[in-house]
């Protein structure tokens, strides 16, 4: 299954840090009985190498979140190097948000989308484009003036040709 690439992986979560907690004090409570018996049962020095073990595989997970948050990080400052690359390049452009993701069909998808400038939620056609769009990502769209005029209301679903768009970005929330 794939992961929404627009949404910052988490690096640490409640049962993480308390597990980190409790397995740390156990490796100094153990380690230090280990090391103040000068011969350990077999119990103390068992318990004392399972939890040493237990400490790599939580310092494994947290090295792995730590690199998937920087390796994220990384791609995300690339997306926005290339987002804003596209804004300067083309003449009007708009950023919308995708809310959510309603329907997948093979031509396109429902959407729902919000105007950052505009602060207006609205459903929308998008057609299928070569990446797949998630909730969180913004869209660097050149909008389409008949669709969108000042002065006009909203139409009732705003329609986004594959053409139209122009980059993408995660929202980072």
């Amino acid at each position: 299954m794939n992961t929404n690439p627009a949404l910052k992986p988490k690096l640490a979560t409640p049962a993480l840090i308390l597990g980190s907690v409790v397995v740390s004090s156990c490796v100094f409570y153990l380690l230090g009985s280990v090391a103040a018996n000068g011969h350990p049962s077999l119990i103390l020095g068992l318990a004392a190498l399972a939890s040493c073990l237990l400490a790599a595989v939580i310092g494994a997970i947290w090295f792995a979140r730590v690199r998937r948050r920087r390796e994220w990080t990384a791609a995300a400052i690339a997306k926005w190097t290339d987002f804003d690359e596209a804004k300067r390049t083309h003449r009007t452009t708009a950023e919308i948000t995708v809310l959510s993701v309603d329907a997948l069909e093979p031509t396109g998808s429902w959407i729902t989308i919000w105007w950052n400038r505009f602060d207006h939620v609205q459903r929308a056609w998008i057609e299928a484009l070569r990446e797949p769009i998630w909730p969180g990502s913004v869209l660097l769209i050149s909008p389409d003036p008949v669709q969108v005029r000042p002065g006009a209301p909203w139409p009732a679903t705003y329609y986004i040709r594959a053409a139209d768009c122009l980059a993408w970005a995660p929202s980072g929330k």
